[in-house]
């Protein structure tokens, strides 16, 4: 399948694509060429063959790896979120500050990832929104990626002495999922720095504070 994109999912992804970094095993290098296609076209748009076409292998060799393409979605799901939460954790991690400056800095790092030319958007929203709510493996990946998020959110809310953490989590998790939905259908990164003055609105009216020094620059 010749996808016209000029492999935008290969370029500049700063470590967080699994499809971008580099295939080494047969294994690999089926997940990295389903991923890129699976982000590219959709999941259930993209067929067999053309994951075999740009893997360069045979489907004894997928099936010898993978029982099903529902079982290839469900690795390459796990293989992106693990790959896309280390850098998105590592950014966050380089993040000086106290707990309401890393929570702000969440959005400061959506808009570098926006602002990648290989965004493609989360590849585990584009899935549940493809597959029926009731794909139980879809759903399950989803929801293990989500409670990542969920729990360090909760952590940083902790430390900030909020008294309803679960509902501050849950409340910038909307604003981070809205935002890469919003990011993705408008090429517009800036949905980002919307995203983080919501989220400053939200901790001030639980926490008494405004937003950290940079409050007045965005």
């Amino acid at each position: 399948m010749d996808d016209g994109l000029n492999d935008i999912c290969l370029r500049d992804t700063s470590g967080w694509s699994f499809a971008a970094l580099p295939a080494t095993s047969a294994r690999d290098k089926i997940m990295s060429a389903a991923s890129h296609l699976f982000c590219n076209h959709g999941f259930a748009a993209t067929g067999i063959d053309s994951i075999l076409s740009r893997a360069g292998t045979a489907k004894a060799t997928l099936y010898n790896h993978f029982r099903s393409k529902e079982d290839l979605i469900s690795a390459v799901l796990e293989a992106e979120g693990e790959t896309w939460r280390s850098w998105f954790f590592g950014r966050l991690a380089e993040i000086d500050g106290p707990a309401q400056t890393r929570l702000l800095a969440v959005f400061d790092v959506l808009e570098e990832w926006f602002s990648d030319p290989g965004f493609y958007g989360c590849p585990f929203i584009n899935a549940v929104a493809e597959f029926d709510t009731g794909n139980d493996a879809v759903r399950r990946a989803a929801d293990l990626h989500k409670e990542y998020l969920l729990t360090w959110l909760k952590a940083q809310a902790m430390e900030m002495k909020i008294p309803d953490v679960t509902e501050t989590a849950r409340s910038l998790a909307v604003l981070v999922d809205g935002a890469i939905v919003a990011a993705q259908h408008s090429r517009d990164p800036s949905f980002a720095r919307t995203a983080r003055r919501l989220a400053e609105c939200h901790l001030a009216s639980v926490h008494g504070k405004t937003g950290d020094s940079r409050d007045g620059q965005r």
